[in-house]
């Protein structure tokens, strides 16, 4: 059985990908590595957690000694690190542990791996020739689209806040060691994601809690910043095949191909609400209240992926009309309605 380091499992998207990959591979065995800050939940693992083939450990990529000591116990054969500091009002308010976690601690993952599967640049150990770590990152690092046009793979890095800052810093870590030591290296660019598990304070979480609570729900600015939005399990099996079958020193962007700007994001969440939980009186829509822009605040992202699409195969099962509305039943449960 081969053993798989997935960092930041229990976070929003990794939980998804514990849980996918738990269920999907059963010759695999997976050590859960998460420092369980605000933004972890070992509640989001409930259906991984009794399994043969999963592992959880308490930790940070920080900390270097123990990020040694489990690719020594574990000899750990294969890595999707996703662990991440993600939050862009966090950065701009703190950055210096987005530095310290999404640089430093990228770095020391991808180094412990190096001196752990080779013997020397561009020669692995007999027997782990096939071990490969993979990135996942965001499409942040691009910076900011006009009205037309969209990132793929080629689009130079351009990363306007410390967080975007800082998943790229760590992209070209990984990157450099593949080029520099032969490692074999994958790196994934995502789009905004959604669905069961994201924390309170991102936008589609928050509008549906604002709206359930009878808050105001807090949009920035005018509301038209553009964002490609992507179910999260569609993300997670991008991961997977990526992880699998990707060529090695590539970057794949996993988007779902859902622009929607910010007041059709609430707009339409206040309507489905309307519909399936509907208020005493009146509509969700009227607790919409526009707040002061972001600072820095990205007008638009939007991923091309057919790269992935037509080297792995790949395609979204969700657009965003199916998608959001299990995302709102799980929220609404979540939330006691």
């Amino acid at each position: 059985m081969k053993t798989i380091l997935i960092t930041g499992g229990a976070g929003f998207i990794g939980s998804n990908l514990v849980n996918h990959i738990v269920k999907s591979k059963s010759d695999w065995h997976v050590v859960n590595l998460d420092a369980l800050t605000y933004a972890g939940d070992l509640s989001n693992l409930k259906e991984s957690e009794n399994c043969s083939n999963y592992t959880f450990v308490k930790g940070d990529i920080r900390d270097r000694k123990l990020v040694d000591q489990l690719f020594a116990e574990h000899d750990i054969r294969g890595v999707m690190h996703l662990a991440a500091e993600s939050h862009v009002d966090n950065s701009i308010s703190n950055p210096s542990v987005f530095i310290e976690t999404n640089v430093n601690g990228t770095f020391n993952l991808v180094d412990a791996a190096y001196k752990h599967w080779m013997i020397k640049p561009f020669q692995f150990k007999p027997g782990y020739e096939d071990c490969k770590f993979l990135h996942v990152s965001t499409d942040e690092v691009y910076g900011t689209l006009g009205e037309t046009g969209l990132f793929t793979e080629e689009t130079p890095y351009a990363p306007n806040s410390p967080y975007s800052a800082s998943k790229a810093s760590s992209d070209h870590i990984v990157r450099s060691y593949h080029h520099t030591y032969g490692m074999n290296t994958v790196i994934t660019n995502c789009s905004n994601n959604y669905g069961p598990n994201q924390h309170d304070e991102k936008l589609i979480p928050t509008v549906i809690r604002k709206a359930l609570t009878g808050a105001n729900i807090p949009i920035y600015g005018d509301g038209s910043n553009v964002r490609d939005w992507l179910y999260v399990l569609d993300h997670c099996k991008g991961i997977e095949l990526a992880y699998s079958t990707g060529r090695y020193g590539e970057c794949y962007n996993i988007g779902g191909r859902n622009e929607r700007n910010n007041n059709y994001i609430a707009h339409t969440i206040c309507a489905l609400l309307d519909k399936h939980y509907p208020k005493a009186e009146g509509s969700y829509k009227d607790q919409i209240h526009y707040v002061d822009d972001r600072a820095g605040h990205d007008f638009r992202y939007a991923i091309d992926a057919t790269k992935i699409e037509g080297e792995l195969g790949w395609k979204a099962q969700e657009n965003f009309e199916t998608g959001i509305l299990k995302t709102i039943d799980w929220y609404a449960k979540k939330y006691g309605k």
